[in-house]
């Protein structure tokens, strides 16, 4: 059957639609001048030829209105360029060719690198434009007056997200109310990131100028509050995000008569007093951050069904109450963060209907009760119910068939019951962290296999006991292992590690085990990234061979039975990164010389049979303690900064050394192990018998004063480490004491 030419005419939508065909008509094809102006553009432009994936491609030989990032229109007129991300760090200037494309309408050029430069004046030559975005892109200084002349603008983008290293844009002179006071036909206004400095009455009063605005992102453009009752006449206002603004005020009611709110992000704006819980009701609201508003108040309300809400962030605020049982209302609901807050109560059942949720967090608060079945919400890929104060039993079932999850972290709680081997089932798991609860009985063996990417194991400070799973010792994606402070049995050969190439650290401290470190020395010494290794407790009889740990920083291989000498290549393990060494209750009897102590923060060899003269510790030492022990001769004047010398003496020497607020902080400390003090007037008084000619470190002093502070005894993971020995300690005095004496 014939088909007259101008049918063709009829079938050209017809196939458009069913084959996504281009089509382009012949009145369509580029002209020689729009050609012109994009070769000298590209010729002028100074990008990287290497990343580039459009300007790289333009060239004689093709129809320019095909060329990638141009649009034209129906005259062939060059409308549109995107060159988002081109690499471009140069070439656009006053004399630029960009500036004589008098039909383009829409302009991209974000996530390029412009070096610092200002925005062109000529800009403002370009009066067609209705989109320009120069996000990301490098420019910086103030913006130019030129760009109120784009009055036909409808979308402006000109954030620079924090972080990224770029100079910041300003609005000083012309201001943010001069700029826009034009661009009245603005839905869109993005200025993450630019400096505009302005109090709340002007910023809300130049921004009612927009009537039309939908969109408005300033992020982070040192605005202050409060909020100015004129942003009440944006009606039309979808988008909020006024973020890392220093707004400290509290949020007006007026936001919930926004009907076609969307978005509302509020986060680290120094917000106070209690937020309108009509907000929640909003129909449209989909996005709601409150984060990082520490003196902000509020609770949940009962939630209406059908809820558009799909990401509740109000982590770091003063949030309190119960969660509202209705919570599986929002059935969109997809991230739930709560850290930090003062929530109480159990977390409701009905949380379990959440079938969409991806993230949860509802870490350090004060929930209490069981925790939830979430086998429902099967796109869930992190869960955080971290230091609450839940209780019951986790059972097989809680986190069934949850194939995307990479992280459950259950840490500080008071959970109970046996650990389900149906979390070692879940093949994307990354990290489990479960310590410092009250779980008991054996950890089964599972397949390895079942868990190739977990890279975290923690299941410290709980009841566990039996033997350790072989399983954890074939992880080979493992890089912590923490099973500190249980009561596993049976003995472990150091070899056994030989598959976890990438382990970094390894506690297997305060158990019923036996380490055997014999013949390990094709096993450790083949790890050199490991940075943690803590072995206390566990009847080691000779030092691991460590000399070839490039990374390590801390060890700990107190309470063993280990005799004989130290080994002088112990003070150069990590080639320098060491910074705590714990040697305590052992054997020891000598230190093999010749040695150097270098770079110890902390140094732990009491309760030992050292003899000999005492050990120099390093300059950067903040703790020492080298009492229980035999060493003959006395204290030299310049020995360190904090020492513990005798079995109740704290011992501090120098005087710039001694600061009172640490002297407060050594006060509330050491009476907890065990020791007297003496106070900075006592030390500084010694000091001066003791030092001729102190040097004047008067300039200095100040820096002295911080860094002292931040080192001292490295702050509260190492008091945890001090308290956990002393009460390993006590314990085993005890249990010694039964076994002489019965009755």
């Amino acid at each position: 059957m014939r088909i007259l030419p101008f049918s063709w005419f009829f079938l050209i939508p017809i196939l458009t639609i069913l084959f996504s065909i281009d089509v382009v008509l012949v009145s369509c094809q580029c002209l020689n001048d729009q050609r012109s102006l994009l070769l000298q553009l590209k010729n002028s432009l100074q990008f990287n030829s290497t990343f580039s994936t459009k300007l790289i491609h333009w060239d004689q030989s093709s129809d320019c209105c095909r060329w990638s990032g141009v649009t034209c229109d129906n005259a062939s007129h060059v409308v549109g360029l995107d060159l988002n991300s081109e690499s471009i760090y140069g070439g656009i200037d006053h004399s630029s060719g960009l500036f004589s494309f008098q039909f383009l309408q829409s302009l991209n050029l974000a996530n390029n690198r412009f070096n610092s430069t200002q925005i062109p004046s000529r800009f403002g030559n370009l009066t067609s434009l209705r989109y320009l975005n120069l996000s990301n892109s490098g420019f910086s200084g103030q913006i130019p007056i030129e760009l109120s002349y784009m009055r036909r603008l409808v979308n402006l983008d000109l954030s620079s997200f924090y972080g990224l290293g770029f100079s910041s844009l300003k609005l000083e002179n012309p201001n943010l109310k001069t700029l826009i006071a034009n661009l009245t036909e603005l839905t869109e206004l993005r200025l993450d990131g630019v400096n505009i400095s302005a109090k709340g009455n002007e910023w809300c009063k130049a921004l009612s100028l927009l009537p039309s605005l939908r969109v408005l992102s300033l992020s982070n453009c040192d605005l202050s509050g409060p909020l100015d009752s004129s942003l009440a006449e944006l009606l039309s206002l979808s988008v909020i995000r006024l973020d890392r603004n220093n707004l400290s005020a509290p949020i007006p009611e007026f936001f919930a008569n926004y009907s076609n709110l969307t978005s509302l992000s509020l986060s680290a704006c120094g917000l106070t007093g209690t937020f309108p819980e009509e907000i929640f009701q909003v129909p449209t609201l989909k996005t709601l951050h409150l984060s990082d508003n520490r003196f902000l108040q509020g609770s949940l309300p009962e939630l209406h069904q059908n809820g558009s809400l799909q990401t509740l962030a109000l982590g770091k605020t003063n949030f309190s109450g119960a969660l509202p049982v209705t919570i599986d209302n929002v059935g969109n609901l997809s991230k739930l963060e709560l850290a930090n807050c003062n929530f109480s109560g159990p977390i409701p059942n009905s949380m379990a209907n959440l079938t969409q949720l991806v993230y949860l967090d509802l870490s350090t608060n004060k929930f209490t009760g069981p925790i939830p079945s979430f086998q429902m919400s099967k796109n869930l890929i992190d869960i955080d119910l971290s230091h609450n104060n839940l209780t019951g039993q986790i059972h097989s079932t809680h986190f069934k068939g949850l194939s995307n999850l990479l992280n459950i972290d259950l840490q500080h709680n008071s959970l109970n019951g046996s650990i389900p081997s149906s979390i070692f089932a879940l093949p994307s798991l990354q990290i489990v962290r479960l310590s410092n609860n009250q779980f008991h009985g054996h950890v089964h063996e599972f397949s390895s296999a079942s868990l190739p990417l977990l890279n975290t194991l923690d299941l410290s400070s709980n009841k566990l006991e039996g033997a350790i799973p072989l399983s954890f010792f074939e992880l080979e994606s493992l890089n912590i292992l923490v099973l500190s402070f249980n009561n596993f049995s049976g003995t472990i050969k150091l070899g056994m590690i030989q598959k976890l190439h990438n382990l970094t650290t390894l506690d297997l401290s305060y158990n019923s085990l036996s380490i055997d470190a014999s013949g390990s020395n094709s096993s450790l010494s083949s790890f050199p990234r490991i940075t943690t290794l803590k072995l206390a407790a566990c009847k080691l009889q000779n030092f691991p061979d460590l000399e070839n740990q490039s990374g390590l920083y801390n060890l700990d291989l107190s309470n063993n039975q280990i005799d004989g000498e130290i080994p002088n290549w112990i003070w150069k393990v990590g080639n320098g990164t060491l910074t705590y060494l714990n040697l305590s209750h052992n054997l020891l009897a000598y230190m093999q010389r010749p040695y150097q102590i270098s770079n110890l923060s902390v140094l732990d060899l009491h309760s030992n049979q050292l003899q000999g003269e005492i050990p120099i510790p390093s300059v950067s030492a903040t703790y020492v303690d080298y009492s229980s022990n035999k060493f003959n001769s006395s204290i030299r004047a310049d020995i360190g900064s904090g020492i513990v010398v005798g079995p109740h003496m704290f011992w501090k020497q120098g005087r710039n050394l001694c600061n009172e607020h640490i002297d407060k902080f050594v006060l509330l400390i050491l009476p907890i192990l065990g020791f007297f003090h003496t106070s900075c007037d006592d030390a500084k008084a010694e000091a001066e018998e003791n030092i001729e000619e102190p040097t004047d470190d008067t300039e200095d002093s100040d820096d002295d004063e911080d860094e002292i502070e931040d080192r001292a005894f490295l702050g509260r993971n190492f008091i945890k480490q001090v308290e956990h020995t002393r009460q390993w300690n006590a314990k085993k005095d005890i249990n010694q004491r039964i076994d002489k004496d019965p009755e």
